[in-house]
């Protein structure tokens, strides 16, 4: 059962088009990956699937059409998104952010249950929870803008950059924490990656934009092992 469906996706900024008649899919219990130089318009692709973005073509979430819808009722159907920049709220302490992650519920033992496991999985984060995210290391940001995003409790995580401007151990970190997530919580995953190699070793399929328009997807493991598109597409 596919999860998302997007068909004949178009999007623009003002007059400007980014993205011509895209069409991906992403299955129930996945990890797909968009990927593609600066430009090719990835982080547009996962702004339009949640509608911030100005958009015509059709989006399915769950089986239901959300083009068009607000990206609030979005949030609620189960769409999470950690946006490039992690987009944390720096004056609030770790605590703060991880519980306004959680606004649209109104089960506060739950609420309570999945914070406690956030600190599990990212035992820093339990070190600073009274710390203001701002004063957080890179790492450390992103790994709560992962969490806050946890706390919708999530059918859809979309993920822009996720290991942009880290260190490669706390990158390694991190993406061993997502396989975890999607695993072990069976929450799929877009992602949007700059690092062709890493995003194909975590993804089971894989969409390759250029300049708004997809010219190649497959099986990850089939793109990852075939050399003359690595090194004709992805640079490595």
């Amino acid at each position: 059962m596919n999860l998302l469906e997007v068909k004949n996706l178009s999007a623009w900024y003002g007059p400007t088009q980014a993205l011509f008649n895209v069409n991906f899919h992403l299955s129930q219990g996945g990890i797909t990956t968009i990927l593609g130089a600066n430009g090719a318009g990835k982080t547009t692709t996962l702004r339009s699937v949640c509608q911030t973005a100005k958009t015509s073509g059709d989006i399915s979430f769950v089986g239901q059409s959300i083009s068009g819808m607000s990206t609030d009722k979005i949030v609620r159907m189960g769409m999470a998104h950690v946006p490039d920049g992690r987009g944390t709220f720096t004056g609030l302490t770790v605590e703060e952010n991880l519980k306004l992650g959680a606004y649209t519920r109104r089960d506060k033992d739950g609420v309570s249950e999945d914070i406690e496991k956030i600190y599990v999985r990212f035992p820093r984060l339990r070190e600073r929870y009274s710390q203001q995210a701002g004063t957080l290391s890179g790492g450390e940001q992103q790994m709560l803008a992962i969490s806050r995003a946890l706390m919708l409790r999530p059918k859809l995580l979309l993920l822009d950059e996720p290991s942009f401007g880290l260190a490669p151990l706390i990158v390694q970190e991190i993406f061993e924490i997502m396989k975890s997530i999607n695993q072990t919580d069976g929450v799929s995953m877009l992602l949007v990656e700059q690092n062709a190699s890493l995003a194909l070793n975590l993804a089971d399929h894989a969409y390759l934009l250029e300049t708004g328009k997809v010219v190649l997807s497959g099986p990850a493991e089939d793109i990852r092992a075939d050399e003359t598109i690595r090194r004709t597409y992805l640079g490595y």
